[in-house]
């Protein structure tokens, strides 16, 4: 919380900023949003998916460049390897080498689930931005972890391809790191709950490394993201997000 500290002879006096002067909601977001994505990025990640009676793991590589372009390769295990999603601005695409074909996914399918996991194909292409394809308001504010987080309200626009009716988001208000996101349906029912935690340093960059997806209708089911190694800011060409590309990156 902001205090403006006037002295005096008496005393100190403790005087906090009324809440139409904090930072508005979106530009909470969107500090969040910058400081996790940078201005490009590359990842080495381990997904594990993980169901009562066992679990799986997938390495990937990933690359992005601001908000408009992103290019996912999956590692391994070896009957997935090879596969690649592409987006560049409102477009997705999935290069499926097993039989050499490009599919463009229309937007109905962005909301289904992401290679068996718990997270859908929005959720980690992000065809639709955080930022600009919600509205946004403060909730106040609410300690979660020991950390003192502003807790905001995404409601999609009306032009926004989005499932969700809404989103509730915790960032915390020292470092704006995203620690926990729960979506809703459009019924207004909880249907997935977002944890992020393990926070790192990655140059200059402090970030949280490890998210966790979990279904809150299917008991001993969630997806992990571990973000193995990040590194920012380096030049990526535009012309490295290209359909072409995606088929030949190894």
């Amino acid at each position: 919380m902001v205090r403006i500290f006037i002295i005096s002879i008496c005393a100190i006096l403790f005087v906090t900023v009324r809440p139409s002067q904090e930072i508005a909601a979106k530009e909470v977001v969107r500090i969040a949003d910058n400081n996790m994505r940078g201005n490009t990025s590359q990842a080495d990640i381990t997904i594990t998916i993980v169901r009562p009676n066992w679990q799986r793991e997938m390495e990937m590589k990933a690359w992005t460049k601001g908000d408009d372009y992103t290019l996912i390769l999956v590692k391994a295990p070896a009957k997935e390897k090879g596969i690649a999603f592409l987006k560049r601005k409102k477009e997705v695409w999935n290069w499926i080498p097993a039989i050499e074909r490009t599919i463009k996914l229309p937007p109905s399918m962005m909301s289904q689930s992401w290679m068996g996991t718990d997270f859908t194909n929005d959720d980690l292409v992000k065809e639709a931005s955080s930022v600009e394809d919600y509205e946004h308001r403060h909730l106040g504010r609410e300690n979660l972890n020991g950390k003192e987080c502003y807790k905001i309200e995404m409601v999609p626009k009306p032009s926004a391809a989005i499932v969700w009716e809404k989103v509730i988001v915790w960032i915390d208000t020292q470092d704006f790191l995203q620690l926990k996101a729960e979506f809703y349906d459009e019924d207004g029912e909880l249907v997935n709950i977002m944890n992020s935690s393990d926070i790192k340093m990655f140059g200059s960059r402090k970030v949280t490394t490890q998210i966790e997806m979990i279904p809150t209708d299917k008991e001993g089911y969630k997806t992990v993201i571990q973000y193995n190694h990040l590194l920012y800011d380096e030049e990526i060409p535009e012309n490295f997000f290209t359909t072409r590309n995606m088929t030949q990156i190894k």
